[in-house]
């Protein structure tokens, strides 16, 4: 340069200011590359086509595209060196649309492309996904004699995977004489990325046979196809493999072996390989971290992801995705929060898979709010976020707020099968049958019912709707049933209890090769419990301890306490409960409290009221029951005690409702509510029923009424309860032969049970009560529930 600038007044020759340009070039010196134009342009010289090359190579591999371009455009050179070098570099930032303009005036101008010019131009095509213009480009390039050229076929083999059409790739693939490696790599990774695995590996075994060489990029491709089989022993020889090959160090290789390892549950390995690495990246900790998340060691992973911040490795948009998955799974809801507020500082709210793992952990977590927050501040919302955001309000108990959020998914976006097993179960959670219905035909249409958490959400909520019959026909129609459909079934029988048919069907699983596990347990142990199988429930409670080695849970714990209850054995119950090697909850306490109103053993009730009290002061439903003792006891003085305190306290009781669906939307009824359009023809035909199971066979449970008054004044009172209100609506709105259908938020009372076997015979009505524990199928003056409720 000092040379040239001394040099300015007198002429040198064209060759030595190329050459100099070359040299910036290579050095990527451009502030000495414009210095030199600069002179050139001071001295008056023209701009011949060899100096105009050499300042656009200059000026595009010093990093100046626009001044490149510039003096491109000003040449209009023929060489076709210099379209591929442009074309390349429009290519490399990703401005394809660029790149292919070039091509086409390349072609208008009658420069005759190489290699490198249909290998960029196939690439553009590709990453642009012109699907047409790329097969039309594709007979040129043949026409032209490039079709035994392998660079060419290469990247059209690369471009056909990239569109999916696997068959036209390998055709090409197969009829490429002159393969190398790039050939090789191009079709085991296409492939892989196609998800055909299983043929990757296979073309790599087809490799090693024919004795050709490999290289990294081959074995980094084959072990993501032995990842996504799960096939430990070939990752294993694979990893061999690459030791051998000395590429060990290698940062892609390394990485590639942890997931290989974390996705065929191999954790041991995976955090061996990891502890190796002398240098770890941002891949290889979130690699490492989702391993933990894989296996279920959420909070081990929770601890990865704070070492890895605390070595000053910022964490990505998908280590982030796969910690708050671990948020989730392990209810760690401020840690979560935390995460959340890195993601927003950090400008990564805005993806989507990001944006969706939040609201599945807060919905997770219970606070539905935030989920929904988040769900309201995505702005591209995918099929992902209206499916995680319905699922979570079907999780949380909100069935209301999932079927509006699916009636509004509907204006912008189709529903897919994970649609349908997000929102059945919100159908099921109202007993929705006729939105059930409707969703159930949009999966036939769909042909989702192949999808075994469609059929068995279906399963679940015509179950749940008090159609059993059909619950067990479509079960029958699931072709390959796994356990979850089994203890969908199982429980099914047991909400409606059938206990013996719920023990047929497990037994039926178990003959069909399916183990079973703690939930199917659960299902059978609450069959019995529903049914009065007491001596049924223990042969499975100790089957599942000694058979199968399975710890029995609370839940487990709770449905023997219910059934020692329910059959009188207060004793025996209480005795049990203090043996336990877990500390009962509320739901334990809260069953044998059940069973001393049944018995009416007032003294034990007031012993295990006061557990109930001290776990949960503010349920209100303990204080119930122990004044439902008290008044069957007769002991009024108590029962203004309780209410007294109840008053004192100031509890915020979630009032009793009954619903019925009639007319395209449910009609709501709350205790002792008479704003409904029917309350004066209701509460007529209440009066009615209530008068004529005086003068009958029937008597109603007077105590439950909780006060001190005479039996004309309880009885006025009781004609008020929300079940009683419903189950009239039916009769009086239903046609003859309909099944009532009603479905209540909390328990029946023993007078509305009374009422409904007497409303079903009266009336020649069925009626389906289904309460927060059970269904009660009232027909004939009779129960199914057989007192077992």
């Amino acid at each position: 340069m000092e040379l040239l600038t001394t040099s300015q007044r007198h002429e040198l020759a064209l060759s030595t200011y190329c050459s100099v340009l070359q040299l910036c070039a290579e050095k990527n010196s451009l502030e000495d590359g414009k210095k030199v134009h600069s002179v050139i342009i001071s001295n008056g010289m023209v701009m011949d086509e060899a100096l105009g090359a050499k300042l656009v190579f200059m000026y595009v591999n010093c990093g100046d595209l626009v001044n490149g371009r510039r003096i491109f455009d000003e040449i209009l050179n023929d060489k076709v060196f210099l379209w591929n070098l442009m074309m390349s570099e429009y290519a490399k930032i990703g401005s394809y649309r660029e790149s292919v303009s070039l091509f086409m005036k390349m072609q208008k101008m009658g420069v005759s492309g190489d290699s490198y010019t249909f290998t960029c131009v196939l690439k553009c095509f590709a990453a642009l996904g012109k699907v047409k213009e790329f097969k039309r480009v594709h007979g040129y390039i043949l026409k032209l004699g490039f079709g035994s050229n392998t660079a060419v076929v290469n990247s059209m083999i690369a471009a056909y995977f990239k569109f999916g059409e696997v068959e036209s790739a390998r055709n090409l693939f197969d009829e490429l004489a002159d393969r190398d490696i790039v050939s090789w790599n191009s079709l085991i990774n296409g492939c892989v990325v196609n998800g055909f695995s299983k043929n990757g590996v296979e073309i790599f075994i087809q490799m090693l046979v024919m004795g050709v060489n490999w290289d990294l990029t081959t074995l980094v491709s084959v072990l993501v196809a032995s990842a996504n089989i799960g096939n430990l022993s070939f990752g294993r020889s694979l990893h061999a493999f690459g030791v051998k090959a000395c590429f060990g160090k290698e940062v892609v290789f390394s990485n590639t072996l942890l997931d290989m390892y974390s996705k065929c549950g191999n954790l041991n390995s995976a955090t061996e390989v990891f502890a190796k690495m002398g240098d770890t990246t941002i891949v290889s900790w979130t690699s490492i971290i989702a391993a933990y998340v894989r296996e279920g060691r959420y909070d081990d992973a929770i601890v990865l992801f704070d070492e890895m911040q605390s070595k000053g490795v910022r964490p990505d948009i998908y280590t982030v995705t796969s910690i708050v998955h671990a948020c989730a799974c392990s209810n760690a809801l401020d840690k979560g929060r935390d995460v959340h507020s890195y993601i927003i500082k950090n400008g990564m709210g805005s993806n989507s898979p990001v944006a969706n793992a939040l609201m599945n952990m807060y919905a997770k977590c219970g606070s539905v709010e935030e989920a929904r927050l988040v769900f309201s501040q995505i702005l591209a919302k995918d099929i992902v976020s209206w499916n995680t955001m319905i699922g979570g309000y079907s999780q949380n108990s909100l069935p209301n707020e999932a079927l509006e959020l699916f009636s509004d998914m509907q204006k912008q976006l189709k529903p897919d099968d994970i649609t349908m097993a997000c929102v059945l179960p919100a159908c099921a959670g109202l007993a929705a049958l006729d939105k059930g219905r409707e969703i159930h035909g949009h999966i036939l249409r769909r042909g989702y019912f192949s999808d075994l958490h469609v059929a068995c959400a279906l399963v679940d909520m015509y179950a749940k709707c008090g159609l059993l019959v059909l619950a067990q026909w479509l079960f029958d129609m699931i072709p390959e049933k796994d356990l979850i459909s089994w203890t969908v079934m199982i429980a099914g029988y047991g909400m409606h209890g059938f206990g013996s048919e719920a023990i047929s069907t497990f037994k039926k699983m178990k003959i069909a090769g399916i183990e079973p596990d703690e939930s199917s347990f659960a299902a059978i142990l609450n069959a019995c419990c529903h049914s009065g199988l007491l001596h049924e429930g223990w042969r499975f409670f100790n089957f599942m301890r000694n058979e199968y080695g399975i710890e029995p849970k609370l839940d487990h714990y709770a449905c023997m306490v219910d059934l020692l209850s329910r059959a009188g054995n207060l004793s025996k119950a209480y005795k049990f409960i203090m043996s336990m090697p877990i500390e009962p909850d509320a739901t334990i306490w809260g069953a044998l409290l059940s069973g001393c109103r049944i018995h009416h053993d007032v003294k034990l009730a007031e012993k295990v009221a006061e557990n109930l009290f001290e776990l949960e002061p503010d349920n209100t439903r303990y204080y119930v029951v122990l004044a439902n003792v008290y008044a069957e006891a007769e002991k009024w003085e108590e029962v203004k005690k309780l209410q007294e305190k109840m008053r004192k306290r100031r509890f915020e009781q979630n009032p009793g409702c009954s619903w019925i669906e009639f007319g395209g939307k449910f009609n709501i009824f709350v205790a002792w509510n008479t704003k409904h359009p029917q309350a004066k023809r209701i509460d007529a035909l209440l009066r009615k029923l209530s008068l004529q199971m005086k003068n009958g066979e029937y008597s109603t449970k007077l105590r439950y009424a909780l006060i001190n008054e005479d039996d004309m004044e309880k009885e006025v009172i009781q004609c008020g309860h929300s079940e009683k209100s419903a189950m009239a609506f039916g009769i009086l709105n239903l046609p003859p032969g309909r099944t009532v259908r009603v479905t209540k938020n909390r328990r029946v009372c023993g007078d509305c049970h009374e009422m409904g076997k007497f409303m079903s015979k009266t009336t020649n009505s069925e009626i389906l009560l289904r309460d927060s524990n059970r269904f009660h199928h009232f027909k004939d003056g009779i129960c199914s529930c057989r007192g077992f409720w």
